[in-house]
Formats: C-alpha cells, structure tokens, sequence
C-alpha cells in the first residue's frame, strides 16, 4: 500500500512552539491564566460577541451554556438530530430531556419547522447544530423561539470561520459553543469555548467553570486575600494556558487554513459532480462552510461498508458522517426523524484538511470513484 491519506490532519508548527514555550517561560501553564485570557479576547473579537470563555472541550461549554439559561430536571430541550452524542448528553447532563428534530435533506441542519412541531409545554430552549461546520437558519430558528419564549444555543462545534448572511458563526444565538478538538478546524488537541453577549450568562459561565468561585488569576489581582466561599455547585472545565496559547497560534491561521479547506472542497466539486451514484455536499449560498470535514452522500444502492473498507485497504481514510441521535438507545425517543436516520445510512466523509496537496486530492476522489462503481456493480 502507497501513502495513507489521513481523514484529517492538524497543521501546526514553529509558531505553536513558540506559543507554548512562552506559557512555560511564564510560569503560569494552569487553566484560566493570562494567556487564556488573552486567547478568550481574541476569540471573542473572532466571532463577534463581547464574551468568550475558554473550556476544557465543546461538551463542557454545552453543559455550562445551558446551566446558566436555567435548565433543570424535567425540562425538555429540542435539539438538532444529526450530531454527535455530546450534544444530546449536554441536555442529559442537567437532568433535563433532549428531544430531538429532523434535519434538512440539503445542508443536514435542524428543520425549523420540526423544532416547532416538537415544542410542548416542557420546552425550554433549542440548540442548533452547525452540520460539519454550516450554520443552521438561525433568522427562523429565532422566530420560532422568540415565539415560544424559548432561548437558542448555537451548537459551532466544527463552526470556527463559517458566517450566516454574513454574520460569523458564534454571534448567533444566545450562547454558541466551539471545540478545538483535533479534527476542528482549528485545534490545540481538545478544548472549547462558550461565547455570548450577554454579561450576566459569562460571569455565571466564568463561575461555574472554576468549581463555582472565581478563579485564581481574578484573585490575584485584588489587594487583598479572598478567601472564596462555595454557594454553588461549579466543576473543573478550565482549559489551560498551554492550550490556550496554541490556539492563538491557530487563530492566526484561520484564514489561510480555511482558504486552503475551500479550494479542496471545491476542487473535490469538480472531480465528482458527474458521478451518478455519489452526491457532493451543498453550500447555502447565504452562508460561508469551513469544510470542517467533507462528506458525500452514497446512493442506497451502495454498500458503505464496503465502500470503507476498500478504501482504507487503498490508503485513503474515511469514516460515517456523524449520528442520527434518535437511534440512540441512551435517549429512548420513540419519534422518527427519517431525513437524519437516510443520512446516518448513506453519509460518508473522505480526507479533509489543509495539508491536502492537489495530488493527494485527486487520488481520494478517483479512488472513491473507483471503489463506488466496483461496490454498485458487485465487481
């Protein structure tokens, strides 16, 4: 077997070394130091909201986002259906139900129009799911919840970049919530954050995160020694300078890596738009995709399984998409969401990153090519 085209790659260098060598000059590598503080400035100014909170990872920023909107046990909150679990488990985490919605056959966000009909009066709040990086249709999901008094997460997991008629991913909803995971677009390995505009939610979020009590770096700052009281229930969901700083490093990135991502995704386009038994994934043209990842549709003809194996025996990696979450048993919902359940059938992501050369891109597409036709016709 020739080289092995990875699923997806990070891209780091020099300048996260630098970063990191920086932190460990400094003395301070814990969690919500300086250089936190710094990256959550940065971020925020990214993605046009006036907080950001760094997070030891996008579930933790989910759980944080919606303690601070109130939700408690035996409160219902839909959520988009094709995502992966940490969404749905963010919901469990409060004790509260996670319902979910159908998706949109086009771009695989929340229907609008299933939240809706999912609404009882239990219903808190929705989170939308940013499908590999698209953001959902927020004017409409907003209507809908300003309609029901219901408040709106912004699930930007793979989002870092992407806009929304020409608002960037993030600025959304009422909370938004990142990972930095090592498939993201931008990464330090794991992490997250958890942005809003709104003062109240970022100062109760900054508490929670630190078991509860201000952190170490905001006390030390005071001119006197504070003693911090315990009044409520907090958890440990810092990320640490030494992440912090690499994702510096990766915010100067971000243009050329989502530059480098769209050309891929189109030159992939190109290369498979005439095949009939392989969909390409659409792009809204009110919204700009990072291309977190690159997933094509495969025709119900088509063994996927088969599909994935040749293609790994061939060295190129693959993977399914994400999860039709009402399949799940964990959740036990009763009601299908069948546009989710076709996709999580049917979905198959292929290489995707900014390391990609032209050569290597068009050996995934021919050898998919290749494998599609031989798995149709039973070769």
């Amino acid at each position: 077997m020739s080289e092995v085209i990875a699923l997806g790659q990070p891209t780091v260098g020099e300048a996260e070394l630098a970063a990191i060598a920086e932190v460990f000059a400094s003395g301070w590598l814990a969690g919500s130091g300086p250089t936190s503080r710094r990256f959550e400035e940065r971020f925020a100014a990214a993605v046009g909201t006036r907080h950001a909170l760094a997070t030891s990872n996008c579930g933790s920023a989910l759980h944080l986002a919606l303690l601070t909107l109130g939700v408690k046990p035996g409160d219902e909150v839909i959520v988009g259906d094709y995502t992966f679990p940490a969404t749905g488990h963010s919901v469990m985490w409060t004790g509260a139900k996670p319902v979910f919605a159908d998706v949109r056959p086009d771009i695989w966000t929340v229907d609008p129009a299933a939240v809706e009909a999912a609404i009882t009066p239990r219903t808190v709040g929705i989170i939308a799911v940013d499908a590999f990086g698209q953001p959902a249709d927020y004017d409409e999901l907003r209507a809908v919840a300003d309609r029901h008094g219901l408040f709106l997460v912004e699930d930007a997991a793979c989002s870092a970049g992407a806009t929304y008629k020409g608002r960037p991913a993030g600025s959304l909803a009422d909370v938004a919530t990142f990972s930095f995971h090592g498939r993201k677009g931008i990464t330090a390995g794991e992490g997250g954050a958890y942005v809003t505009d709104r003062e109240d939610l970022a100062a109760h979020a900054r508490k929670l995160h630190t078991y509860g009590v201000e952190g170490a770096l905001t006390r030390a700052e005071l001119s006197h020694l504070p003693i911090p009281t315990f009044t409520e229930l907090g958890y440990n969901y810092r990320l640490s300078d030494v992440a912090a700083a690499i994702m510096i490093a990766q915010l100067d990135r971000l243009p050329d890596l989502l530059a480098a991502k769209r050309r891929t995704a189109a030159r992939y386009g190109e290369l498979l738009k005439d095949h009939e038994l392989i969909t390409t994934p659409y792009e809204a043209p009110d919204r700009e995709h990072p291309w977190q990842s690159y997933v094509v549709t495969l025709d119900p003809s088509v063994d996927r399984g088969a599909v994935a194996l040749a293609l790994r025996q061939r060295g190129v990696q693959c993977t399914f998409g994400t999860y039709a979450s009402h399949l799940q048993p964990l959740y036990g919902q009763t009601d299908p969401c069948p546009v989710s359940a076709d996709l999580f059938a049917r979905h198959l992501a292929i290489p995707m990153h900014a390391n990609l050369t032209d050569a290597q891109v068009e050996t995934v597409a021919a050898t998919l090519v290749d494998v599609v036709t031989s798995a149709a016709t039973g070769r």
